[in-house]
């Protein structure tokens, strides 16, 4: 199982183009890098915002929220409230199972489509935070990524990040990647009003 502190952001339409190119040029080790883009499916439960359960590539993931943790601020254009998550995961070396075809006529599963850029950060020991192209032998990583998603035919735009590695160092680990992150953001507000997980917005997609 794993553990996660994560924070999260959701916004109707398209990924503004000054926050794209302030992501591409100042959290990616790579500017040019090409996004990846994938369809996860989602059981979709009414109401309940506190589980995820979804296919992706060929697995079976399920995440719930253990706890709603602080409301966090980094200087005057962002907050957001953090999470902290568990997450199980299932894969099958054969291949048969966990595919859409098995649930592509069950109304109770959605299409979301994502085209994601994303960097794995390192904190370090004197709190510094340095981005990395493997997650070998690290102890204390946090993804951070920026997502359009699209989901019956409306698009939406996310930006997140994930922190795990140590329980006891999961908010610090959290809070040091998006201070450092957001150190040089000048985009539109991102507001604790719009913080929340996948689940929580598919609520808001298909109710």
């Amino acid at each position: 199982m794993l553990i996660t502190n994560e924070l999260r952001w959701f916004y109707p339409g398209t990924i503004p183009e000054d926050i794209k190119l302030w992501f591409q040029q100042n959290c990616l080790v790579d500017s040019l890098q090409s996004p990846e883009t994938r369809e996860d499916l989602y059981l979709y439960s009414p109401g309940c915002d506190y589980m995820g359960i979804k296919l992706r590539q060929g697995r079976l993931e399920v995440k719930w929220r253990q706890a709603e943790l602080d409301l966090l601020r980094f200087g005057e254009l962002v907050e957001g409230r953090a999470e902290k998550w568990g997450k199980w995961l299932c894969c099958d070396s054969t291949g048969e199972s966990f595919q859409p075809a098995t649930v592509l006529d069950n109304a109770s599963w959605v299409s979301v489509q994502k085209v994601r850029y994303s960097q794995l950060y390192q904190v370090l020991p004197d709190s510094s935070v340095q981005p990395v192209v493997s997650n070998e032998n690290i102890d204390n990583p946090c993804t951070v990524e920026i997502t359009s998603v699209v989901a019956r035919d409306n698009p939406w735009w996310s930006i997140g990040f994930e922190a795990s590695g140590e329980d006891v160092r999961l908010i610090d680990n959290l809070q040091t990647t998006a201070s450092s992150i957001f150190y040089t953001y000048r985009g539109s507000r991102l507001v604790a009003a719009d913080s929340y997980a996948y689940p929580h917005w598919l609520g808001l997609v298909y109710r």
